[in-house]
């Protein structure tokens, strides 16, 4: 019976996650011989190509996305027993604070895997909107805030999770009527998407006029889909019954989300956490940035 070779798996999640062969060796700071090396093992022992090498055709084979996928949960679990194995047990209290986006979209599912890793670690987690998780890091209530800013606005120390553009959007049946001021949908009164619309004046100057405020992505989704009125939502946010609006309004900036940590926030345990957190979002970081 064939065995899979962790480095291998390893050559090809990283050939996935940062989009070839070249980028997979800069990552792995292995020759592109190697690299390839390592897949030609993978492909003689299994007896299927799982690189298409073909001129135009998609990355993988369907066999090859099949592999990539349990290759995927191999190494999670290798690298688990890793660190559940080799790492002294760390304890302590950490206190994250995250968007609700975040919430909803993947962070529990991170923190579980840290929990598993260090189950002597307490995490304590709410969720707020982005300027109020930025207040709480500078009066030192949280330890660690996940939230999103203007990517022109990064901090030097900040870890960017992942770039997205932003949108204006309204539903397709929604008429602007530019001769008077447009109702606006935001996140909450302090939403900072809300003060760039209001610092940024649309077409003719008309102005916008805030008829809901809601902490929920979900539900401003609703509104706008409902033909309450216009909102601004990242790409990610996007659905079907929406429409983006591209020639009213001024271009919007692009939206990170990002980890930043408070200053006295230095323990061993806080690493770990910042860690595993920037390990899983790695592989949307590149795809984002390449």
């Amino acid at each position: 019976m064939t065995r899979l070779d962790i480095g291998s798996l390893e050559a090809l999640c990283a050939i996935a996650d940062h989009g070839g062969i070249t980028r997979a060796a800069d990552h792995l700071a292995l020759s592109q011989s190697a690299i390839s090396h390592k897949i030609k093992r993978l492909e003689d022992g299994l007896g299927y190509a799982i690189l298409d090498r073909r001129a135009g055709a998609s990355k993988f084979t369907r066999e090859g996305e099949q592999l990539l996928a349990y290759g995927r949960r191999i190494l999670a679990i290798h690298e688990e027993a890793l660190i559940s194995l080799t790492r002294r047990p760390l304890k302590g209290r950490l206190r994250l604070g995250m968007t609700e986006d975040m919430a909803n979209n993947g962070l529990p599912v991170i923190l579980g895997h840290f929990k598993k890793l260090y189950p002597d670690v307490s995490v304590n987690t709410t969720t707020g909107q982005s300027l109020h998780i930025e207040q709480q890091l500078e009066n030192r209530e949280i330890d660690i805030g996940v939230l999103d800013t203007f990517a022109h606005l990064k901090r030097p120390t900040d870890r960017a999770l992942r770039h997205a553009p932003l949108h204006w959007v309204k539903a397709p049946d929604f008429e602007i009527d530019r001769s008077k001021p447009i109702p606006f949908l935001a996140f909450d009164p302090d939403c900072f998407y809300r003060k760039w619309a209001m610092e940024t004046a649309p077409a003719q100057d008309i102005g916008f006029e805030t008829i809901l405020t809601c902490a929920s992505s979900n539900a401003i989704i609703s509104a706008v889909s409902s033909g309450l009125g216009v909102a601004l939502i990242g790409d990610h946010c996007l659905t079907a019954d929406i429409d983006i609006i591209t020639d009213v309004f001024a271009q919007p900036p692009s939206v990170a989300t990002v980890m930043r940590t408070s200053r006295h926030a230095r323990s061993e345990a806080a690493l770990a956490l910042k860690n595993c957190i920037s390990d899983a979002f790695a592989p949307l970081a590149h795809k984002r940035t390449a």
